[in-house]
């Protein structure tokens, strides 16, 4: 990349919120992975490990595509079967032509599966373009992706509806955006719920020309910001290059960002390089991640609301006075790794079936209908999720769907499954918009950091106290069983483990950072590296290392911050688990 084609970050920031109005936004997959939905790289993965187990009559795991070994394994049959190397231009729709072949409902259908709106979780960058959106701020948008989040913020944040331009009706789309009616979206590949779509090579090598000319329209009147998108797309591109030659492309610039570290294709520094010499004020920007840049803008955005912001940041600093002790011999204050729960929840699910249920059924209709719910099994099944997936995942075999409290004394003897239960929600809840992945064990649950996650600045808490986060145990394979005929390399990643706790009367969640060892089977192997790893993980280094996870759960350097979360997205009281924490951690001193 050519130095003299960046810009910093703080700049874009100043440049946008000086006038948000006269910006359009072009977003990629990029800008909807953190909202739980696939970016086209998951994508492609999850075509050949469908395609690999089929052909080979294996059963490899979306976890176990995470690895680097299964990857090598994988990617080398592929290319045996003729099929494009990794990175080659034109990968993504060669995949789809060759799986999907000229079956364009199939393709919707998997798409469809791949994209639900069940799946969707509003992170902080959708909240802060679904607030800019709602407040006029935000007037133009573009997309490659066929996803809702976006529509789905704008709801969530300002109670309004958005609706998209896409193939279906894409002649309304210029004539919309030559009467100034504001809000604009338009989807350039379609709409994943209609037929249309642009997924193919066929499909790719030329755009809508109506959907072309908005874009190019929108090119004369405002300044655009790309986030999210990585420029391989030569149709999109030669739009880019279209709006530069009109007689006044980008008024008030384009600008380009990417994350921090990751390779551009030459076709972008390419195209700053032309909208310069066209006297456009253009560059690339570095970032963490796109919610971090929304976030960044949107502190600096004056026009905002107290109750849009309030919606955009979920968390809201308390005042406490605290008096400090005075002067003496006493022993000091003790840092404790407990957080104060301040409210759980109160009702659940209870689900009767025509059968009895053991814990194996239940697992093996998650496992295939991929259901996203949360069990606990004593006299009857009690539940969290969504109650229609409920019922399509079981069938005739679920009788009833009812309610019932959840027992607020977690501790008592007999609610030892209702501990695991809540716990497990918990985790999940503060998974969710966070680049970290929940794993509920037999003793306890774990948030892992996601080897797979493009909004790593998230987690720069974390690197400033141990470096790298995750990575391979070199010379480690796990051990080889029946179940597990192939060996694989060993991957590790920094965790934290978190546990319910009830101490005089009230519930606390205390955090134990770790490693996780994958695939866990393998942890006795990796002792040494273990040992290496945490080895100086004394008393400053572990402060260090609790107040970097409380950042990263809480998204805040703030004190005193509560935050409610909760384990999926909409639901009644029954169907989804909300939890209210604060950051203060405990103290504990000996008393005189």
């Amino acid at each position: 990349m050519k130095e003299q084609q960046s810009i910093d970050q703080k700049e874009l920031i100043g440049i946008v919120t000086a006038r948000p109005q006269n910006f359009a936004w072009f977003l990629g997959a990029g800008a909807s992975r953190s909202a739980g939905l696939p970016s086209a790289t998951d994508i492609l993965w999850d075509l050949k490990r469908h395609y690999y187990c089929r052909e080979e009559n294996q059963e490899i795991t979306r976890q176990d595509i995470q690895n680097d070994a299964v990857r090598d394994r994988i990617q080398s049959f592929m290319e045996s079967r003729g099929f494009p190397a990794e990175w080659a231009p034109g990968e993504y729709e060669s995949y789809f032509e060759k799986l999907f072949g000229g079956d364009a409902e199939k393709q919707r259908r998997y798409l469809i599966k791949e994209l639900s709106e069940d799946k969707v979780r509003l992170a902080a960058g959708h909240r802060v373009l679904g607030a800019l959106i709602s407040l006029g701020l935000c007037r133009v948008a573009f997309s490659t992706n066929f996803d809702t989040v976006v529509e789905k913020a704008v709801a969530a944040i300002g109670g309004k509806s958005l609706s998209a331009y896409h193939l279906e009706g894409a002649h309304n789309a210029r004539q919309a955006l030559n009467n100034e009616e504001y809000p604009f979206y338009c989807k350039l590949h379609g709409d994943f719920r209609y037929d249309s779509l642009k997924n193919l090579p066929a499909d790719l090598a030329t755009q809508n020309e109506d959907l072309s000319q908005s874009l190019i329209n929108a090119g004369n009147r405002f300044g655009f910001v790309v986030a999210g998108y990585s420029g391989r797309d030569a149709s999109v591109m030669e739009l880019f290059r279209k709006v530069l030659e009109t007689t006044n492309p980008f008024p008030h610039g384009l600008y380009w960002t990417y994350l921090k570290g990751s390779p551009l294709p030459d076709s972008v520094p390419d195209l700053i390089e032309a909208a310069r010499a066209k006297g456009v004020n253009a560059g690339t920007v570095a970032i963490e991640t796109y919610d971090s840049l929304m976030m960044r803008l949107w502190r600096n955005i004056e026009q905002k609301t107290l109750e849009m912001d309030a919606k955009v940041r979920r968390t809201a600093a308390t005042t406490v006075n605290i008096p400090m002790p005075g002067t003496g011999k006493s022993a000091p204050l003790l840092r404790l790794n407990a957080l104060p729960v301040l409210a759980v929840p109160g009702k659940c699910l209870e689900l009767g079936f025509g059968a009895p249920k053991e814990w194996a059924d239940l697992r093996q209709v998650q496992k295939d209908n991929a259901l996203d719910a949360i069990f606990t099994k004593a006299e009857t099944v009690w539940c969290w999720g969504d109650e229609a997936e409920l019922k399509s995942a079981f069938g005739p075999d679920l009788r009833s769907v009812g309610e019932r409290d959840v027992p607020t004394d977690l501790a008592a003897p007999g609610n030892l499954h209702v501990h695991g239960f809540v716990e497990e929600a918990l985790c999940r809840a503060l998974a969710r918009e966070r680049p970290l992945v929940a794993r509920k064990t037999r003793n306890d649950a774990v948030l892992i950091v996601d080897a797979q996650a493009t909004d790593v600045g998230a987690l720069d808490p974390l690197f400033q106290v141990v470096g790298k986060c995750h990575g391979t145990v070199d010379g480690v394979f796990a051990p080889v069983t029946v179940e597990h005929p192939h060996p694989v390399k060993v991957t590790w990643a920094e965790c934290v483990r978190v546990s319910l706790d009830q101490k005089e009367g009230r519930l606390w969640l205390q955090l134990d950072p770790d490693v996780w060892i994958w695939p866990t089977r393998a942890r006795a192997n990796a002792v040494e590296f273990l040992d290496r790893r945490r080895g100086n993980r004394f008393n400053n280094t572990y402060n260090r290392l609790l107040n970097a996870w409380v950042q990263i759960i809480f998204a805040s350097e703030d004190r005193n911050v509560e935050m409610e979360v909760s384990a999926f997205d909409g639901g009644t009281d029954a169907s989804n688990p909300r939890f209210t924490l604060s950051n203060r951690t405990a103290f504990s001193r000996r008393l005189a």
